[in-house]
């Protein structure tokens, strides 16, 4: 259930009203991580504190517990409801926090993302070393040991044709 700000002012003193408004829509974006922590804090005292107070009174209207403290007075009632908008807060609080946290994760994400493809494109090209100086020439073509034979133009192609010739006789005599 929801609790107007102006229900809220009603409960509460002016203090506790204070952080209860750095609580709502426009404040809570003004506040850092840090500020978030300590309003946590905060907010998570004063929700306990008035727990507290609510089972105590809840206790003593059973008839479960003696009157605590003369200068409390009224119904368990009152209690319970500013424990609600303490807790209301806290809620606010622990989602903006969570949001903030979040955005920061995403955002290292995405940062861990580029470094690994841009790791990924250098390995796909890598840069080889250039060869520098050398101590000699190098390397020298060593020379073939088989046989050079050179034959000449005009035989090239007669041995096949001497034999077709002679098949061709063979063929003839049958």
């Amino acid at each position: 259930m929801s609790i107007s700000c102006k229900f809220e002012r009603s409960l509460l003193n002016h203090e506790e009203y204070d952080v209860i408004r750095s609580s709502h829509h426009p404040e809570i974006y003004e506040l850092d991580r840090a500020g978030l922590q300590a309003l946590q804090g905060r907010l998570r005292q004063m929700r306990d504190k008035e727990r507290t107070l609510t089972r105590q009174k809840q206790r003593e209207q059973r008839g479960k517990a003696a009157p605590r403290g003369g200068s409390f007075p009224g119904t368990a009632e009152h209690p319970l409801q500013r424990k609600q908008v303490f807790a209301n807060a806290l809620k606010r609080v622990n989602r903006e926090a969570a949001r903030i946290r979040k955005l920061e994760a995403r955002a290292a994400n995405i940062d861990a993302a580029r470094r690994a493809l841009a790791l990924r494109r250098a390995a796909n090209f890598p840069a080889y070393p250039a060869a520098g100086d050398t101590a000699n020439d190098g390397m020298r073509p060593l020379p073939s040991r088989r046989r050079a034979t050179k034959v000449p133009p005009n035989r090239i192609g007669s041995i096949s044709q001497a034999t077709k010739v002679a098949q061709a006789r063979r063929d003839a005599r049958k």
